[in-house]
């Protein structure tokens, strides 16, 4: 990982707030890549006088648009038939998981793209749904627009006001990642283990 933020450090260096634009691009394909590192990152190099606060949101937020854009066609491409088909296919879970899933996300489907965006762990995935969903393609990207901007302002701009200091942004938003991912780690127990009950008792 270290590696690949001296990469992305030099590439936003090199190519000014457009590198932005491709390390938020890459890190909503690729969720390895924390953006809580890299946007306090981008509001450093900014605060460095590389190119503008307003620039690298702005660069950050099409990135991520992009990135997010190509989930979308994933899950577009994968289709609802397919997704249920493998569910079938993947122990304590079947189609009727799917339904309701589906079912979930057209009625909530716009809020859960926009406050998605926004939460660390299901930016990225929060995309596919919406394809599989074939939620309209200028519905997803009026809402993922917003919520990116949110979410790349308030990091970006945290890692600008800290200046040398922009990795306190990490920690703390870091923090909050791993509340995120205990609660998912929960959840998912408790889904299998009602799961395994219901077997029982079947």
């Amino acid at each position: 990982m270290d590696t690949v933020v001296d990469w992305l450090v030099e590439l936003m260096r090199l190519i000014g707030a457009p590198g932005v634009g491709v390390a938020t691009a890459l890190e909503t394909v690729f969720p390895p890549i924390p953006s809580e590192l890299v946007l306090p990152l981008a509001g450093y190099t900014a605060y460095r006088g590389h190119y503008t606060l307003l620039s690298a949101v702005l660069w950050a937020t099409v990135g991520s648009v992009v990135g997010a854009w190509l989930l979308y066609l994933a899950g577009r491409y994968w289709g609802v038939q397919r997704v249920r088909a493998t569910a079938d296919r993947l122990p304590l879970v079947d189609s009727g998981d799917v339904d309701r899933a589906m079912a979930w996300f057209a009625r909530h489907g716009r809020m859960a793209v926009l406050f998605g965006r926004m939460v660390p762990g299901i930016r990225s995935l929060i995309s596919i749904p919406a394809g599989v969903d074939r939620m309209p393609l200028g519905t997803f990207l009026l809402w993922t627009t917003i919520g990116s901007l949110v979410w790349n302002a308030l990091l970006i701009s945290g890692g600008y006001a800290l200046g040398a200091q922009w990795g306190l942004v990490d920690q703390y938003v870091g923090t909050a990642s791993k509340v995120v991912y205990v609660l998912i780690a929960i959840a998912l127990v408790v889904f299998v283990a009602r799961r395994l009950r219901h077997r029982e008792q079947r």
